[in-house]
């Protein structure tokens, strides 16, 4: 097979399967349910529910565990849990969270204080993120109980946004393509990598990556460049902004040493791959591990 159908099956392999995706929708749609029955007094599966984080941007992988969402509330709620004199934010989140245990009887606070989480049994995560919509009718206000509580702002929507138009104007779907296989790259040798910090590394790179234009022909290329970006910055750096909000992301940990690996694994399997294709396949999967074909 050549490198254009190589990467495509890995692709395959990578994506998220329909019966995940069906069994997630079918979640979200219940907890939204729940959430507008009680919060905003009408029976939709849809209205006032977004998908945020690594599955909003559309980067999340097979294995997916953790499904980001937000849920706006109505703002009569948000000027009346600001009045308490205790933690506000704590019992918003309680009354949150005996809202879904109406239709998931297991989910409890996250360790964060910020979200509602539920474990289910196939190894997936819910994690609820209660908002209200501010003014400008994009970003929103969010609890944190930590510290007695306070009040802080993300912006979700700017963030997808500009993700996605950077991915389909300015790199061919190429983006969300290193995304993914950054991430199993990392999850198969426990990169000290958040999915954030990926997406905006990547999203930072690809307008400078000189065949971002390509497809799978260059994927090989792509996973190559971009291990030699990663293995090359600075290790005293500790945080990034992320594109559209421009929030802070935080670095876990030192990735360069296990991205210099990979990128020399990568020039080998170039190497390897016009003549040795078993070789240039162990090579690759090396990186990623048993989802990556062999020929």
């Amino acid at each position: 097979m050549s490198v254009a159908d190589n990467f495509k099956s890995f692709r395959k392999r990578y994506l998220i399967p329909t019966e995940t995706l069906s069994s997630i929708s079918y979640r979200y749609k219940r907890i939204t349910r729940q959430l507008n029955k009680d919060f905003w007094g009408i029976d939709s599966e849809t209205s006032h529910s977004l998908y945020v984080g690594s599955f909003g941007r559309d980067t999340a992988t097979n294995g997916v565990s953790d499904i980001d969402m937000s849920f706006t509330l109505p703002a009569s709620l948000y000027h009346q849990y600001n009045a308490y004199l205790g933690n506000g934010q704590s019992t918003l989140l309680q009354k949150v969270k005996d809202s879904i245990n109406k239709t998931y009887s297991n989910s409890y606070t996250g360790a964060d204080g910020q979200v509602v989480a539920l474990n289910f049994t196939d190894g997936i995560k819910f994690e609820i993120l209660p908002v209200f919509l501010n003014k400008d009718g994009k970003s929103f206000t969010f609890a944190d109980t930590n510290g007695g509580g306070t009040w802080r702002v993300c912006n979700p929507r700017a963030e997808m946004d500009d993700f996605a138009i950077r991915n389909s104007v300015t790199a061919n779907g190429n983006l969300k393509a290193i995304c993914r296989m950054t991430r199993i790259w990392r999850d198969k040798h426990d990169v000290p990598m958040s999915g954030m910090l990926i997406d905006t590394l990547a999203y930072q790179w690809i307008p400078g990556w000189e065949y971002r234009d390509k497809s799978f022909l260059y994927h090989d290329f792509l996973v190559r460049d971009f291990m030699k970006h990663l293995s090359e910055i600075d290790s005293s750096k500790q945080y990034w902004r992320a594109p559209g909000s421009g929030s802070y992301v935080w670095k876990r940990g030192n990735f360069q040493p296990k991205a210099k690996v990979a990128y020399e694994k990568a020039l080998d399997a170039i190497k390897y791959d016009a003549d040795m294709p078993y070789t240039a396949a162990n090579k690759w999967r090396e990186i990623f591990g048993s989802k990556y074909p062999t020929p």
